[in-house]
């Protein structure tokens, strides 16, 4: 993930020489392959970390930035950087004062006369590059690669407007750069394959993974968080849920580091809108078209952190620290006066069944599993008994707490076990139709006032209501995939939905230690209405041939990280699961950028699901 920094990346295109007519050169063929002195234009944020990164690698480095307060603080990061190398002895003092001594900063584009390299890191502003590559021209060696930093602009139209295109190319590094392994190597049609294999090879000898990528907006990692980001902003602008639960969902549901809208301040909410203007322009998908939110704020100077509020608000400008605002939402429907729940019925004889029966029976509700037979509710409590098994020998449970939660668990072959149980919840097929004769069921055996969930995460709950006399009792209670170790519940109320049912849902989900975030009734709820998405555009990436599968991979975890890859992730969901739940988005949403990727759809129809059939965008070994 790109998180640039812009306020003090500027140079002085007013005192930049001319380009010189007698500058003569050719292909970059011969490109000195080790690249011991590298110029870095820009000592902003990024621009300093790359420079750190370069120095403490033996590298001559070049800094320029007409910014004399930012030339020190480059400085002062590399002092305070290399200090800390010494005191964990990784360096010694003596190395820490050859590394200080290799790093030199200047006002003036001419100091990067003797670079090997010369990397640009300035703001996301066309002309301003241009203005500089054009300068550049005329003061490196005809042999020198030039790179650019962007993530948004387009390096082919860079590199055409350069009197030397073939050395022109991109390096996009991912803040913050010192710890982020990512690298894209982005290559244009006119570059050179000199110039990227010796970049390249600079990247590996800087312990960072490259990974070489085409020319277009985002590239690989931005190409696809930066829609994700924006679909977050369109969920929080449409009122569907509030910021921080939209966060909490995707760091509970999905392992990110950051929630979105908490990363767009981070990245910058203007940088957010210049990456997807420019994909939006590439593309003409709409999911591409940054969200008025990001229009707004960024208008109004609300950019993130850097300016102290933006989706949030924080206790300075560059703060990290969240402070409390009128848009932080109170406890008080927590506080509200729910339904009493003691017992709890568990539809269903699969791992999400058994693995929600786990979760209530170790906090001390008790609990009746009912299957379609006795059998198959007996078996779905031997895996309740192996998972408590689990737990003990990993030292997360007691003997005594895994024989109290395994009596608490009542097997049962009918659902007219339920008739006094307080909470009822299916977790059955991903059918509707056999969702709506479940809740008919549940209508007729549970008691008045019992609360009826489903754990659907993509079908209807407002259809699963309708099948019953008591709509108002029916609410969705959406758990994740393992139930005892994920910690999100998303919680689901529809327009019938009565408000002690949704505050007794919460209440529960406090008492089995998990995190409710509230949902309107509609398709993909939080987590899957942005995951699958950017699931999906990741498959068209491939279809297109744009990244290989372990490009992708590659890119998401070491550059925004995700604990896996979207192919990873796409091959252990299944793909037929995944597919079935694009068409749901798509038939909700109508919008042709959530159109099931014709690869995906080409895969499932030849039977290659992923694990569970050894073949999916990766072959694994059948057990």
């Amino acid at each position: 993930m790109d998180r640039k920094s812009t306020p003090d990346l500027s140079t002085d295109v007013s005192t930049v020489p001319k380009v010189s007519t007698s500058s003569t050169g050719s292909s970059p063929a011969g490109a000195p392959q080790a690249l011991a002195t590298v110029a870095v234009v820009g000592l902003g944020t990024m621009g300093t970390g790359i420079a750190e990164i370069l120095t403490r690698a033996g590298r001559e480095v070049i800094g320029i930035d007409i910014d004399d307060a930012a030339a020190r603080r480059a400085v002062a990061a590399l002092e305070a950087s290399t200090t800390r190398a010494v005191r964990r002895e990784r360096v010694t003092a003596r190395e820490r004062q050859d590394a200080l001594a290799r790093f030199r900063t200047f006002r003036d584009l001419q100091a990067a006369a003797e670079a090997d390299l010369v990397i640009e890191v300035v703001p996301e502003e066309y002309e301003l590059k241009r203005q500089i590559f054009t300068a550049l021209d005329g003061i490196v060696r005809p042999d020198a690669i030039l790179a650019t930093g962007t993530n948004a602009l387009s390096v082919t139209r860079l590199a055409a407007d350069s009197a030397h295109p073939e050395r022109v190319l991109g390096l996009h590094f991912f803040n913050p750069a010192p710890a982020m392994k990512l690298v894209e190597v982005v290559s244009s049609v006119l570059t050179a394959p000199a110039a990227v294999a010796a970049v390249t090879e600079l990247a590996r000898e800087l312990g960072k993974n490259p990974i070489a990528v085409g020319d277009r907006p985002g590239f690989v990692a931005d190409g696809l968080l930066f829609g994700y980001l924006n679909q977050a902003a369109a969920m929080y602008e449409s009122r569907y849920a509030s910021r921080e639960d939209i966060d909490a969902a995707m760091k509970l549901g999905c392992g990110l580091p950051m929630g979105p809208l908490a990363l767009l301040d981070l990245i910058g909410v203007d940088t957010a809108r210049t990456v997807l203007e420019a994909m939006y322009a590439a593309s003409h998908d709409r999911l591409h078209a940054p969200a008025p939110i990001l229009g707004q704020l960024a208008e109004a100077g609300l950019t993130g952190r850097k300016a102290g509020r933006g989706f949030y608000t924080y206790e300075a400008p560059g703060s990290p620290v969240v402070v409390p605002d009128g848009r932080t939402p109170t406890a008080t429907h927590d506080l509200d006066a729910g339904r009493t729940v003691r017992s709890v019925g568990v539809a269903g004889s699969g791992t999400m069944a058994s693995g929600i029966a786990e979760v209530f029976a170790k906090s001390g509700f008790q609990v009746v599993l009912a299957a379609r037979s006795l059998e198959k509710a007996e078996a779905a409590k031997a895996r309740v008994a192996k998972s408590l098994d689990r737990s003990v020998t990993k030292g997360r449970l007691t003997a005594e707490a895994r024989d109290s939660a395994l009596a608490a668990v009542t097997a049962a072959g009918s659902l007219e076990a339920f008739a006094d149980v307080d909470l009822a919840v299916e977790a059955v097929a991903e059918d509707l139709g056999v969702k709506q004769q479940m809740f008919a069921t549940l209508d007729k055996v549970c008691k008045p006032g019992a609360v009826l969930a489903t754990t659907t995460s993509s079908l209807p709950v407002v259809a699963c209501a309708r099948a019953t006399s008591r709509p108002q009792d029916v609410v969705g209670m959406h758990f994740f995939n393992p139930a005892p170790a994920m910690k999100l519940v998303e919680v689901v109320r529809t327009v019938l939905t009565a408000d002690d049912v949704h505050a007794t849902v919460r209440a529960v989900c406090a008492q089995v230690r998990k995190h409710p975030v509230d949902c309107g009734d509609r398709a993909g709820f939080i987590v899957n209405a942005l995951l699958f998405p950017y699931l999906n555009n990741a498959v068209k990436m491939v279809q297109e041939h744009y990244a290989t599968p372990d490009a992708i991979d590659a890119a998401m975890k070491l550059g925004g990280g995700y604990p896996m890859g979207p192919f990873e992730l796409l091959d252990v969901v299944g793909l037929d699961v995944s597919l079935a739940i694009e068409k749901v988005l798509h038939a909700e949403f109508r919008d042709p950028g959530l159109a099931p990727a014709p690869l995906l759809e080409h895969l499932v129809a030849a039977g290659c699901l992923g694990r569970k059939t050894g073949r999916g965008f990766r072959e694994y070994a059948r057990r």
